[in-house]
């Protein structure tokens, strides 16, 4: 029996106000440091794959479909992209289904693969962490994981991650309610990091961060890291995770000073098998070693908000206000 994910055959051609161009390179390479170079070249061209989307997030390598998935969060879609056959819409909707109270229309956001290689949500609209049941577009179905906290509505879920043993780590500022923090429907006066077992059990691990967004955790599951997508504090923050508790709080990355100069926020972030940290920040795409050491920037000259390796990281794929793009890693 053919599993949920080959039903995308059925999905319809995206329409044409979003266009492909695999000729078009948009920015460059900084390097800071020469072990930069075995990543990156300082040569190497910044691919642009597909643009004309409000807000890129999210992208995730799906091996069985041979591409990558993000999500358009204002327009509340999630776009397929794949080498043989370039952009197709995936999903519509995404992550606003009248699901929760709500100020905006915004759907999903951050994604992610579970171990049995369902599609895991962070839905802003619906305000829930959610799996996708069908794969079709008419219509989709959510189970929902998780919508509360101690009875009270999640803000927008943003950012997740699995560890082996099948615990989800996730964020949740409030970047899908119209006033943030200040929005009427906002239930909790913080904006936590949440884990989520496979039973459902929800922990708050940490309520410190003013605007908690990408997380990823290490190669050895023994660091958390977080991106902070407040400008006031423009830091990526590391956590010792020790069962099951976020310990040792510290700053990975000060990005105040980067951020007097160049556009955007700490948002996605993904660990490289070799440790190395790949965060979205001011200016681009950060390459940090273990020790937070910057060692260079893919800069594709405008805000960055996620990114993904492919599974044998051969590509690095990034989404960049309104274009996914990739770039070549040795």
């Amino acid at each position: 029996m053919p599993t949920p994910m080959k039903s995308f055959f059925l999905l319809t051609l995206l329409c044409c106000s979003i266009i492909t161009n695999a000729q078009k390179t948009i920015g460059s390479i900084e390097v800071l440091d020469a072990s930069m170079e075995d990543y990156i070249s300082s040569n190497q061209k910044i691919e642009v794959l597909a643009e004309g989307f409000k807000w890129a997030e999210g992208p995730v390598w799906v091996s069985e479909l041979n591409g990558v998935l993000f999500t358009d969060v204002p327009e509340n879609k999630v776009y397929l992209w794949t080498e043989k056959e370039g952009l197709k819409l995936f999903l519509s909707p995404s992550g606003m289904t009248n699901h929760a109270p709500h100020s905006t229309e915004e759907g999903a956001n951050g994604l992610t693969l579970d171990s049995n290689e369902n599609l895991i949500l962070c839905q802003h609209g619906n305000r829930a962490v959610a799996r996708l049941k069908n794969w079709s577009l008419d219509p989709a179905e959510f189970e929902y994981l998780v919508d509360h906290y101690q009875g009270k509505w999640l803000n927008s879920p943003n950012d997740l991650d699995f560890d082996k043993a099948g615990v989800l780590y996730f964020t949740d500022p409030p970047y899908g309610l119209k006033l943030q923090d200040d929005d009427p429907l906002k239930e909790l006066d913080f904006n936590g990091i949440y884990s989520l077992s496979p039973k459902g059990e929800i922990l708050l691990l940490d309520r410190s961060l003013e605007r908690p967004n990408g997380i990823a955790l290490s190669m050895d599951e023994k660091t958390v890291y977080v991106g902070n997508s407040f400008a006031q504090n423009s830091i990526i923050a590391a956590f010792d995770l020790k069962k099951g508790a976020l310990k040792n709080k510290r700053v990975f990355f000060d990005g105040n000073n980067l951020q007097k100069t160049r556009r955007g926020l700490f948002d996605g972030l993904k660990v490289h098998s070799s440790g190395t940290v790949f965060a979205t920040g001011p200016g681009g795409v950060l390459v940090l070693d273990k020790n937070g050491k910057h060692l260079g920037t893919i800069m594709p000259g405008k805000s960055t908000a996620n990114c993904g390796f492919d599974a044998e990281e051969n590509y690095l794929y990034l989404t960049s206000t309104d274009v996914l793009a990739r770039v070549k890693l040795k």
